[in-house]
């Protein structure tokens, strides 16, 4: 998948769960958002591994240090085009 699909793709996750976890703050006893919230949790986290062993770390605090600390190589957020 492209770089740029794939942060896209992220987004909308990490927008969907935000949504789905403040539905669920008014209606914790729906179930069916409580899977399609269990869902778009685990379809995002799949989607940051992709993505981090392919293109490297997404931010800082989620970065595994597997050979030296990553973080710092290649180009800052801001400075991508």
């Amino acid at each position: 998948m492209e770089k740029e699909v794939l942060l896209k793709h992220i987004a909308m996750l990490d927008f969907m769960a935000i949504d789905l976890q403040l539905f669920l703050n008014t209606h914790p006893c729906d179930s069916e958002a409580l899977e399609m919230y269990n869902k778009v949790i685990a379809n995002g986290d799949k989607c940051r591994c992709y993505y981090e062993n392919v293109f490297g770390p997404l931010c800082s605090y989620r970065s595994v240090g597997r050979q030296g600390w990553a973080w710092i190589e290649g180009p800052w957020p801001w400075q991508r085009s």
